[in-house]
């Protein structure tokens, strides 16, 4: 049986880039201190992304995404993880790596804003193809029992606060909703239209906007990794000053154990 990793044995070859030290870097193609010396990180990372490059209109409202979301709340759960390092005395960079790894929950964070992009590109495809949006809904309902980017578990019924911002952010910028995102705003009505109070949250519009700019759900979850990044230093340099151990700590009194009693280590 043929073994496919010889192919790639040897020096690795790539398209996207490499460093010649003392000489250039090259970035899919492109002198990194030439031809995109000018060029804005957020503008520079979606390039990495997806190949393409964006007006800075577009570029705006995409910085936007993720400045819309930086909570530096250390009560949410991928900031709690910064705060507690800074609490316990780690490093800046293992604190803010695991704050960012467990942004990747399947409730809050980038699973359901993958799952949203990839719902909402079958949505629209299917809805092109003739389907209804009711149709759509009753059957992505019908076997998953929900619809990722619609209702918000901390505040279930209230309108997240994040979507009017950006929605002026666009406006001010001249940028129209494009299918992606009125189709999201389209599945809000009828969901509620079905008796679902299920209203629109961050998830939807935050996949749908660059969707609309052409990305692809794997590219969406790509570029909004980073998407929470700047509410965590925040927490975690607030936690270093207090006193070692004094962010959340808990007194034993305070919790309902009904597990075994109190038990001294015996040595065998």
């Amino acid at each position: 049986m043929r073994n496919i990793l010889l192919d790639y044995e040897g020096p690795l070859r790539t398209t996207m880039g490499a460093c010649f030290p003392g000489e250039r870097a090259v970035f899919r193609g492109h002198d990194l201190h030439a031809d995109l010396k000018d060029m804005d990180w957020i503008a520079l990372y979606a390039f990495g992304i997806t190949g393409r490059r964006y007006s800075p209109e577009q570029i705006t409202v995409l910085h936007a995404l993720w400045t819309y979301t930086s909570y530096p709340d250390p009560r949410l759960w991928n900031n709690r993880v910064a705060a507690l390092a800074g609490s316990a005395r780690s490093t800046g960079a293992l604190g803010i790596a695991a704050a960012i790894a467990v942004s990747e929950a399947s409730i809050y964070g980038w699973q359901p804003e993958f799952a949203a992009a990839d719902f909402l590109v079958r949505a629209h495809d299917r809805i092109n193809a003739g389907e209804s949006l009711e149709a759509v809904l009753q059957q992505e309902l019908l076997q998953h029992r929900r619809i990722l980017g619609y209702g918000r578990p901390v505040a279930t019924l209230q309108v997240d606060e994040r979507i009017p911002a950006i929605l002026v952010r666009m406006e001010s910028e001249k940028m129209a909703q494009g299918p992606y995102l009125r189709l999201a705003f389209d599945i809000e009505r009828e969901l509620s239209r079905m008796g679902r109070r299920l209203p629109i949250n961050y998830a939807a519009v935050v996949v749908a906007i660059p969707l609309d700019l052409g990305f692809s759900p794997r590219e969406c979850y790509l570029f909004l990794l980073p998407s929470f990044m700047a509410g965590m230093p925040p927490c975690y340099l607030e936690a270093s000053e207090r006193p070692a151990g004094a962010t959340f700590p808990l007194r034993c009194s305070q919790l309902r154990y009904e597990g075994p009693g109190r038990r001294l280590w015996q040595e065998e």
